[in-house]
């Protein structure tokens, strides 16, 4: 709900390796990241920018699902 600021940059100056993905709901660039060699001496970080319930209608960044498990006819409409 409240923003968290340059994510990217606080973790750099801790001494991360930062791997941004702009899509962090793209499983094929998240595994792909994933297979990034490390770097010698620096802890690696996979920042990824996701949407709450992407893909599921009723879902999709809607801040009251964060948290809220669906109930039988929400969770079948959600699979379809």
């Amino acid at each position: 709900v409240m923003s968290l600021g340059d994510l990217h940059a606080k973790f750099t100056s801790f001494g991360y390796n930062v791997i941004e993905l702009a899509d962090g709901n793209d499983i094929e660039a998240v595994l792909a990241a994933l297979k990034i060699p490390p770097m010698k001496g620096k802890p690696t970080l996979i920042l990824c920018h996701t949407h709450k319930g992407k893909g599921v209608s009723f879902m999709e960044d809607q801040v009251g699902w964060h948290g809220k498990a669906p109930n039988e006819q929400q969770r079948a409409e959600a699979l379809k």
